[in-house]
């Protein structure tokens, strides 16, 4: 499904749109050195071969992880001879170029000084710290954009379509919905979405002539690991379920009562360490911090005195634990955000908070407009900190128990301060 033509890439205008001037110089044929730096799936690949097709040069591609200087050396003197030859250049793609050393990466500077080579790197990181500087000087940096959903969305439905290239003559049946959970999940890569959706098709029974993919199929094909569990392990879940409802139920003698059983019944005592933990973060979280510093410390104080004495500081931590003030706040709170970060494409940072060491990323824009929040009365500013479609989102909901109350009051108030003094659209 890899585009044939520059009008076939799904995304990119700003690169590739009528008059840019990435589109402009392949058209043209005035082609130049460049790096393309982009995430995953982003058409990087399929940008440098179709720079090849469209301006008649010859491409040769191959991937840092696997070639080093002896084969840079072979495809120079193949690209001269092509040249003194038929007049043809040579644009030599190299994939994750971030991957190359210092010393390999100088080796193509003489080679992109004289033309002997279009140098086509290709990297997911940051060139201003990646590349080295001599060859950054030589190369134009193009900054390719995650796709979007629609984008994501259009090149399904061409690969749905395409009974050559694509999945057609398997017959699916996939609905504009299920189009658009593949693309959440794909997080911007085409690649990914592609991959998802062809599995998705072949894993789907036909039934009465038709795929008709679900969104359990899609999550199936999309799950990136498999959990497994010890089926005959029943009870020591029961057991540590015991344990952690009655923590949660603020009931001392139930939670004393499993948690024992849980250490003669033979369990590692590091492990209920680590449950209790957890649930010091979970169910207590910030209405008593001090719950994780005490659970914590009784897990060290198990690692130094070891059994039997050191499970009586595991005692003293579930006992602590089970009448702390209770609240699942942060818990509830991180889980919506994890549920944001899965689901929604992964924008990028807003231009004003990014970081900005060189030159490259100044021009870019990064960091303009930041306010130092020091240098403000009470150290307050009303910029905004989050990607232009989650803005106004709240995450954190404190409770009126505990510290948290406190917490509660202070964010209220700040929240109420910033709504205020918030620039006016």
């Amino acid at each position: 499904m890899r585009p044939r033509s520059l009008d076939e890439i799904v995304g990119q205008e700003h690169l590739l749109g009528p008059g840019r001037v990435l589109r402009t110089a392949i058209e043209s044929g005035e082609l130049h050195s460049m790096i393309l730096w982009g995430p995953p799936g982003s058409g990087k690949t399929t940008l440098a071969s179709l720079m090849a097709r469209v301006a008649g040069a010859r491409f040769v591609a191959f991937s840092a992880v696997l070639s080093g200087v002896k084969e840079i050396r072979q495809v120079v003197g193949e690209a001269d001879l092509e040249r003194q030859r038929r007049g043809r250049r040579t644009i030599l793609f190299v994939d994750e170029i971030h991957r190359f050393n210092r010393a390999q990466q100088d080796a193509f500077l003489p080679h992109v000084e004289k033309g002997t080579i279009v140098l086509v790197g290709a990297t997911t990181e940051n060139p201003s710290f990646e590349v080295n500087s001599a060859l950054l000087s030589r190369c134009r940096v193009y900054v390719l954009r995650a796709l979007t959903e629609d984008d994501l969305v259009e090149i399904m439905r061409r690969a749905l379509a395409d009974r050559e290239h694509g999945l057609a003559s398997l017959a699916p049946d996939v609905s504009d919905d299920a189009l658009r959970l593949i693309a959440r999940l794909a997080n911007g890569d085409a690649r990914s979405a592609l991959n998802i959706l062809e599995l998705a098709v072949q894993l789907t029974k036909p039934a009465g002539g038709r795929r008709a993919v679900s969104e359990a199929g899609i999550r199936e094909a999309a799950q990136r690991k498999t959990l497994l569990y010890d089926k005959s392990g029943e009870e020591h879940y029961n057991l540590i379920s015991a344990l952690h409802k009655s923590l949660r139920d603020s009931d001392p003698d139930a939670s004393l009562y499993w948690m024992t059983r849980m250490l003669d019944s033979g369990e590692d005592p590091l492990y209920v360490a680590r449950r209790l933990v957890r649930f010091a973060s979970e169910d207590v979280g910030n209405a008593d911090p001090r719950a994780l510093t005490l659970t914590l410390a009784a897990k060290e104080a198990y690692d130094f005195l070891g059994s039997p004495e050191g499970e009586l500081a595991l005692a003293q931590a579930t006992l602590y634990l089970a009448l702390a003030p209770k609240s699942n706040a942060a818990y509830v709170a991180y889980n919506e955000a994890k549920a944001d970060v899965e689901e929604r494409p992964s924008e990028p940072v807003p231009l004003h908070i990014r970081n900005a060491p060189t030159g490259l990323m100044k021009d870019l824009g990064y960091g303009s407009g930041y306010q130092y929040a020091h240098d403000a009365p009470d150290a307050r500013v009303a910029q905004e900190h989050l990607p232009e479609s989650l803005r106004g989102r709240q995450y954190y909901r404190p409770t009126d128990r505990g510290l948290e109350a406190e917490l509660g009051r202070r964010l209220a108030e700040w929240r109420q301060w910033r709504e205020q003094h918030r620039p006016k659209s």
